[in-house]
């Protein structure tokens, strides 16, 4: 059975983890969860100071409603998380990383800077598949929503090629709301962007602040901005190669298109294989294309 390590960037304690983890053991997975022992959201990939004469402290927790699930609290990013688990410092190494919950979307390149997606792209460079996860904002959270819709992508994990990450956005709606479900190209930038507050003591304070972009329908901050769920496949650390003349063989595969429906027949590609960045490839035509 594979085994599947859930973690996430808001903490042990975060509702999230909660639901996401109770999906998963309920369906029949084997889970361990090994998270962050307080908010450590923007961690990225970072592993933080690891030094040979200090220690983390880890604590065995009972996560509310996953009676039965192994849990345990870390004094770590959430990228250490993945490695210390890797490592086989919880039981058995996992196979597969699904981080979150989180709430509020991670879509375009800022990407970069989520912890949610960051502890997914750590599993990959330590030979994982991996799943990230994040809910639209919503008042109240739809986490089962998200949760829902993480067990249904799931499977095009686990038959994947190793390696290969999911980067998952759902709008902060009901299940029947959904509109379905959007293969998505990178937005510029996410659903907010950083700015400096105007202070005049000397200090800088950052914020968050909406952006009135208006995104591509085909990116993951348009789709979820139009009621879809929103998959786009990420790769951590690759060689990019020209394309063109020179380039090498294979090339981007170009019957799937951003924005197209997903289907039972995609595979998820393993990204760590070709040498060139592509989308995720289908077994058959698209229709109307």
């Amino acid at each position: 059975m594979t085994r599947i390590l859930v973690t996430n960037d808001d903490g042990v304690d975060a509702r999230g983890i909660h639901v996401l983890t109770a999906a998963l053991a309920r369906a029949g997975h084997d889970v361990v969860v090994v998270a962050p022992d307080r908010d450590r959201s923007g961690a990225g990939a970072a592993l933080g100071g690891l030094a040979a004469d200090e220690h983390l402290d880890a604590q065995r927790v009972e996560l509310p409603g996953c009676a039965g699930v192994p849990a345990f609290a870390l004094d770590a990013t959430p990228g250490l998380c993945v490695i210390a688990a890797r490592l086989g410092a919880f039981g058995d190494p996992p196979d597969v990383v699904v981080s979150g919950i989180n709430p509020g979307p991670n879509t375009g390149r800022s990407v970069l800077h989520s912890g949610t997606v960051g502890a997914a792209l750590t599993g990959q460079g330590f030979g994982c598949s991996g799943l990230a996860v994040s809910l639209g904002v919503s008042d109240p959270w739809h986490y089962d929503t998200a949760a829902r819709v993480a067990l249904d992508v799931l499977p095009m994990v686990l038959d994947a090629p190793a390696r290969s990450v999911l980067n998952l956005n759902v709008p902060g709606v009901g299940y029947d709301d959904l509109r379905g479900i959007r293969w998505a190209r990178l937005a510029p930038f996410g659903t907010v962007r950083s700015a400096l507050a105007e202070r005049d003591d000397g200090k800088l304070q950052f914020e968050l602040r909406a952006t009135d972009a208006v995104f591509p329908p085909d990116s993951d901050s348009g789709l979820l901005r139009d009621g879809f769920a929103s998959l786009t496949t990420l790769v951590g650390v690759a060689e990019a190669w020209p394309e063109g003349p020179g380039a090498p063989a294979g090339g981007i595969e170009a019957n799937v298109v951003p924005g197209g429906a997903v289907e039972p027949a995609h595979p998820v590609p393993d990204a760590s294989a070709p040498r060139s960045l592509h989308r995720p490839s289908h077994g058959g035509a698209v229709p109307g294309a």
